[in-house]
């Protein structure tokens, strides 16, 4: 392997490492707002489903982030080396002041503005692309609505139970937050595969798009790490800003999540799981009272969420403008 692509593939796991920082709180935020699990134990049981989960559910995704998105015989490790620096500036600068942003977003963002400056529009599959921001942007659309007809459902299920029927919630939090960690690892460590694939093919490691085993490995380790030591600057964002979350809250919003981020897994579109848990759980909110919602908040995550393509993209693309120029070469 040449250097850039080792380059590569260290910046990829380091993507992911934060990346699994960041959105291990969207699926133990509510686990401990509710007081449901330790902090400790929210993320051990989350990290090790989401290990687990590529190697269940296939990489679909991975094909679609590193396929169907950019046609790969006019890329450079340089552009790719561009998308990724341009990614994490983006994902670190929102880490630190707590803001729940698309990490998802920020790749995407970071791909098309590093290769538009490069090679111009023609390297962009615009089929793929669509595909990928109505996914993108239905989402959380498709998680505010089946969180709020969920809670619906749940409070007709139990309109007569006693107040014990919250032990039922704590604990059937075993089972949605496996299956929140199940569909995230499906889904986001995905998009590290298909980026690594993708620089392996450049490279003329690998022939065709097949993503190997060592890098579904890597890429699961990576995010699995980071969501063990979590974001606790994200847990309290989501956690905690919305509205005061009970069990029965936490228990909604966990099945709504997995069930969207799962479905889209299996037909292999990347969506945001900060996006599709944050709506996940302003729908579940909304459906008791819409004035539980702390509106406020939702503005500035939704303000984040839009700036996130474009601002990444600008970054990525200063970025490869800077390695040209200092490396003197495309």
């Amino acid at each position: 392997m040449s250097s850039e692509l080792i380059l590569v593939i260290i910046l990829a796991l380091v993507f992911e490492f934060i990346n699994g920082m960041r959105d291990s709180s969207n699926i133990v935020a509510t686990m401990i707002s509710s007081r449901a699990f330790t902090p400790r134990v929210a993320l051990g049981i989350t990290a090790a489903a989401e290990f687990a989960a590529p190697f269940l559910f296939g990489t679909v995704v991975a094909k679609t982030v590193g396929d169907s998105i950019v046609n790969s015989s006019v890329l450079t490790l340089k552009m790719v080396i561009a998308c990724l620096i341009g990614t994490l500036i983006w994902n670190l600068l929102t880490w630190f002041f707590g803001i729940p942003s698309s990490s998802t977003h920020a790749l995407i963002g970071g791909m098309l503005g590093s290769i538009f400056v490069a090679v111009g529009a023609d390297a962009i599959k615009m089929n793929g692309v669509y595909k990928v921001i109505i996914a993108l942007f239905a989402s959380p659309i498709l998680g505010f609505l089946v969180g709020f007809f969920v809670l619906r459902v749940i409070y007709l299920l139990s309109w007569n139970a006693s107040p014990n029927i919250n032990n039922f919630f704590k604990q059937g939090q075993i089972v949605t937050a496996l299956s929140l960690a199940f569909s995230y690892g499906t889904n986001d460590a995905q998009k590290t595969m298909g980026i690594i694939t993708l620089s392996l093919v450049i490279g003329g490691v690998l022939t065709g798009f097949e993503v190997p085993v060592w890098v579904i490995v890597i890429s699961a380790m990576a995010m699995t790490l980071g969501s063990f030591l979590g974001g606790w600057r994200m847990i309290r964002a989501i956690g905690a800003k919305f509205y005061k979350i009970r069990p029965v809250h936490s228990f909604a919003a966990q099945m709504t999540s997995a069930f969207v981020i799962l479905s889209a897994s299996l037909v292999g579109v990347p969506v945001s799981t900060t996006q599709v848990v944050s709506s996940g759980i302003v729908g579940v909110g909304s459906s008791e009272r819409f004035g539980k919602v702390r509106w406020t908040v939702v503005t500035d995550i939704l303000t984040a969420w839009v700036i996130t393509i474009p601002v990444s993209g600008l970054i990525s693309a200063g970025v490869y403008w800077l390695i040209v120029n200092f490396s003197g070469s495309g």
